[in-house]
């Protein structure tokens, strides 16, 4: 961990909503006037996307069929810890970029005068010189296994976690809307995953400073056959500090400034699903506020 150069992990599952939590943080960039360096999870994948594939189909004719993207094997843990490890000691670091689709690979092309088609990776680059923290949005952000320990370079970790019924439905008619995926392939996916998400997707849970569950409010029993996602008003989130007086956490001033929040126990608040994300605005920017200023001290 880094008080000079800050380090700032949201990490969630596939289809468990980071993007929301990704949306505060670039309003809070904005209005503090922060330059973060942004890390891309997908680009700490060990496999391109038809290298992926081969190598599934090697594990699958072994007899093992949960091989994924969730795994130590399949991602690059060691290099990832290596980078936080070097942004927080002097804000240096190398990163690259995963490459989902044409648009993203022609603005990359060009600015690189490459060619790289979707599904590949962009060389491995020097971060942003002068930046104010490292910002890091996907599946591993805490990620601490025998081998690599990533979450001891993080200051600060976010967890964005659904109960499980309703982040598999938000996956199910995402990848199926935005990706073309049937519902067979998908389920198809999740069963696969399933392992690796028991040993490396929750544990991370325990390590992150403030968990943000949605909990929905309609029956989501069966989330294979489910045909809507459910709304935020449909919802309650529930958000979980793991130490209230690590970052000064004030709940009467919580409590006041969110309408019809309660608490459920002594580190935890419950909120409306529509509030989301300005509860994580109010909730952050003092944390983000308080960080920059004192790594701007200490430099």
């Amino acid at each position: 961990m880094s008080q000079k150069h800050p380090v700032v992990a949201v990490t969630g599952s596939s289809g468990a909503g980071t993007s929301t939590v990704k949306k505060a943080f670039e309003h809070i960039f904005h209005r503090e006037k922060i330059a973060p360096v942004i890390v891309e999870g997908d680009s700490f994948h060990a496999f391109d996307r038809a290298s992926m594939k081969k190598e599934m189909a090697k594990h699958e004719d072994k007899g093992n069929r949960f091989f994924s993207h969730f795994g130590e094997n399949a991602n690059e843990f060691g290099k990832l810890s290596e980078l936080f490890a070097s942004y927080g000691k002097n804000g240096t670091g190398q990163k690259r970029y995963y490459l989902h689709s044409e648009p993203e690979a022609a603005e990359h092309n060009a600015r690189l005068g490459i060619d790289i088609k979707p599904g590949e990776f962009t060389p491995w680059e020097d971060i942003e010189p002068d930046s104010d923290l490292m910002f890091y949005e996907g599946l591993h952000g805490l990620v601490n296994t025998e081998n690599n320990n990533v979450a001891q370079h993080v200051d600060l970790g976010i967890g964005v976690v659904p109960i499980v019924n309703l982040e598999w439905i938000q996956k199910i008619h995402r990848d199926n809307a935005e990706r073309g995926y049937s519902a067979e392939v998908i389920v198809d996916t999740i069963q696969r995953r399933m392992p690796d998400y028991v040993n490396y997707i929750t544990p991370q849970f325990s390590e992150t400073d403030i968990n943000f569950q949605r909990v929905s409010t309609v029956d989501t029993s069966n989330p294979f056959i489910a045909r809507d996602i459910p709304t935020p008003d449909e919802s309650f989130i529930v958000i979980r500090f793991k130490d209230p007086v690590k970052f000064g956490t004030d709940f009467p001033y919580l409590l006041n400034m969110i309408s019809d929040s309660f608490m459920s126990r002594r580190n935890t608040i419950v909120i409306p699903g529509g509030k989301m994300g300005l509860a994580m605005e109010i909730i952050l920017t003092p944390i983000i506020h308080d960080m920059i200023e004192k790594s701007r001290k200490a430099r």
